[in-house]
């Protein structure tokens, strides 16, 4: 049965993608459900939803409308975060929760810039922190800022101008001044998401209004929980397009009948099959990313950062195939833009594009599994050198849900 959220936001989701509005009023349909908040902490008088209920949560948002999805999913992360280990300011993040309880309040990090392209590919970002007589001076300009007209606040990842430069993420309240969007995003899918770049000029800001400030290198070693608590729901959540994209296919197979046909296409041995190709897609799926988030829940130690990478991956391919063969078998009028089946093609193309993205992730995966059977002591590998205890690790992810390439990385524009 579908859930009258979904509903809600599946009703507003077609002029927001036309428009490509910030979808304010879905987004209180979210706040008003409950959702936005639903991983604050037990600590701090929340729910305490983790990796599986935010996975269930946006996988039921991502069959509305996925762009009102991922604006929640940044929220819900931050929470998620702050509620495994406290790292906001005390007064700062009590002073979010008090907002919260009134309006929705939104929350994202900007880490993406054009010369660095995305960070899980490596680099050190642009944009400058500098110290002022009362705090911090940011500019610079980040790219693809999920929501950035609506948000409350602002994690800017940033270098400082000290002698010794430190890496950081600074928390800037959304009225800054100083703060423009300096480029609309404009894209094929997703189109609400309001996505955009944002340029920070000379924003001030408290001293005490950064997180994780130190030195660049390596992550430090992480738990399970650390990259699987973003990887996982974000593959809910455009599994939750491929069902909205399944459920328009069933009702277009039950509805048409051609005069020479005489009964529904839904009895035909061809939708049928497809109809079972698609099933077995999303439910195999499914049953990887939340079986998955539960065990990351449960502490289950036996379950790697690799597996929930490999999930995604998995996920994101059968969300996308599914969505296809749909497309596919109604022909013209699955491409048609007077319904939503055009617009979940267009928006399924975007669960590839998040980091780390396909390639890293296989290449995480391959190399953890390779490292895993050796060749014996002494034997040679195919370039004549001892295999391959020298080979250097690929990305690993980080607590902030990136992936951090090795430094040797070249970076990329994603």
């Amino acid at each position: 049965m579908t859930s009258p959220i979904t509903l809600r936001l599946a009703e507003l989701a077609p002029e927001y993608d036309r428009s490509a509005a910030f979808p304010a009023e879905s987004l209180q349909a979210v706040h008003e459900a409950g959702l936005l908040t639903a991983t604050v902490g037990e600590r701090y008088g929340g729910p305490g939803g983790r990796v599986a209920e935010t996975a269930r949560i946006l996988h039921t948002l991502g069959q509305g409308d996925p762009s009102v999805a991922l604006i929640t999913a940044m929220t819900l992360n931050t929470h998620a975060r702050q509620a495994v280990q406290p790292h906001w300011p005390d007064e700062l993040y009590a002073r979010v929760l008090k907002e919260s309880e009134k309006r929705p309040v939104l929350i994202n990090h900007a880490r993406v810039e054009p010369d660095l392209g995305s960070p899980a590919r490596g680099g050190l970002p642009a944009t400058l922190a500098r110290r002022t007589a009362d705090g911090w001076s940011l500019s610079g300009r980040k790219r693809f800022v999920t929501g950035a007209e609506g948000l409350d606040w602002f994690l800017v990842w940033a270098t400082t101008d000290e002698p010794e430069p430190r890496v950081g993420t600074f928390l800037v309240p959304g009225g800054s001044p100083g703060i423009e969007i300096a480029d609309r995003w404009d894209q094929l899918g997703l189109r609400a998401s309001g996505s955009h770049d944002v340029a920070f000029h000379g924003v001030e800001i408290p001293y005490e209004n950064v997180i994780g400030l130190g030195p660049h290198g390596p992550a430090a070693e992480q738990d399970n929980r650390a990259g699987a608590a973003l990887h996982l729901p974000l593959a809910a959540l455009y599994l939750g397009v491929a069902r909205a994209a399944q459920a328009f296919f069933h009702t277009f197979a039950h509805s048409r009948v051609p005069a020479n046909l005489g009964h529904p296409v839904a009895r035909t041995e061809r939708f049928r099959r497809t109809a079972g190709e698609i099933e077995v897609l999303l439910t195999a799926a499914e049953q990887l990313v939340l079986g998955g988030a539960a065990l990351v829940d449960a502490g289950d130690t036996s379950y790697t950062p690799e597996q929930a990478l490999g999930a995604r991956v998995l996920a994101d391919r059968h969300s996308v195939r599914a969505v296809e063969l749909a497309v596919r078998l109604l022909g013209n009028p699955g491409l048609a833009r007077g319904n939503p089946l055009e617009r979940h093609f267009r928006d399924i193309q975007c669960a590839p594009v998040h980091a780390p993205q396909e390639d890293i992730s296989l290449l995480t995966i391959g190399t953890k599994a390779l490292n895993g059977t050796k060749a014996p002591t002494g034997t040679q590998a195919p370039n004549g050198t001892n295999s391959p205890a020298g080979t250097k690790a690929p990305s690993e992810t980080t607590a902030s849900g990136e992936a951090q390439a090795p430094t040797d990385t070249k970076a990329l524009i994603v």
